[in-house]
């Protein structure tokens, strides 16, 4: 079984530049709904952490990921308040916002298996850990903007959480090198994701009227 990442490893790394890129998501969508600069910087704490808390709070991991990190707020917070100082230098900010909540999505779902693992729990609560951690966050930032989230949008989300947390765990159960195998998690669930959005794949939808044939 893999221990809980250290400072120095490959993941941890990804984290920290996952947090600072949700807190940046926050901040541009926020900046869509005209929010102070608090308001701002608080979105940007909830999107990059929330759902790693709601993870914590399910498999009763404590103390939070923000408590017993506290410099996680700080850099949030300061991604998010950071990107209002340049954003009006992004010219095509519907671009970076999808790249930006595409890392968040595939190292959260990363972090919320390993943390899932390292509990001894089933493959099933390790992806669900993972799903939870990647899409929750997103979600919360979109539900308080007003805004539809992307998790129900057309394009591959939630199942993209899925294949990577599945693709991920791959390397517990084998002893594969963990540096090498979060590196390479990580550029597929990405290229994964943004080919999604680029070519509009999508899962199979259930349309029902309530109108039969007569």
């Amino acid at each position: 079984m893999w221990s809980l990442p250290p400072s120095d490893t490959v993941l941890h790394f990804l984290s920290l530049v996952a947090i600072a890129a949700q807190g940046m998501t926050a901040a541009l969508a926020a900046g869509r709904r005209s929010m102070d600069w608090l308001g701002v910087c608080f979105l940007g704490c909830i999107t990059a952490l929330g759902g790693g808390t709601l993870r914590d709070l399910f498999l009763g991991h404590y103390p939070l990921v923000w408590v017993a990190n506290p410099i996680y707020l700080a850099l949030a917070g300061g991604a998010a308040f950071l990107t209002i100082l340049f954003a009006r230098l992004v010219h095509r900010l519907k671009v970076a916002f999808i790249v930006l909540d595409a890392i968040g999505l595939v190292v959260f779902t990363m972090a919320g298996c390993d943390v899932a693992w390292q509990m001894d729990a089933s493959l099933p609560i390790v992806i669900v850990s993972g799903m939870v951690t990647g899409c929750a966050g997103g979600v919360l930032r979109d539900v308080l903007c007003n805004d539809v989230p992307l998790l129900f949008r057309s394009e591959l989300y939630a199942s993209v959480s899925v294949v990577t947390g599945l693709f991920y765990a791959t390397a517990f159960g084998l002893n594969l090198n963990a540096e090498l195998w979060t590196i390479l998690t990580f550029v597929l669930g990405l290229s994964l994701r943004l080919l999604a959005v680029r070519y509009k794949w999508e899962m199979p939808k259930f349309v029902f009227t309530g109108d039969e044939e007569r």
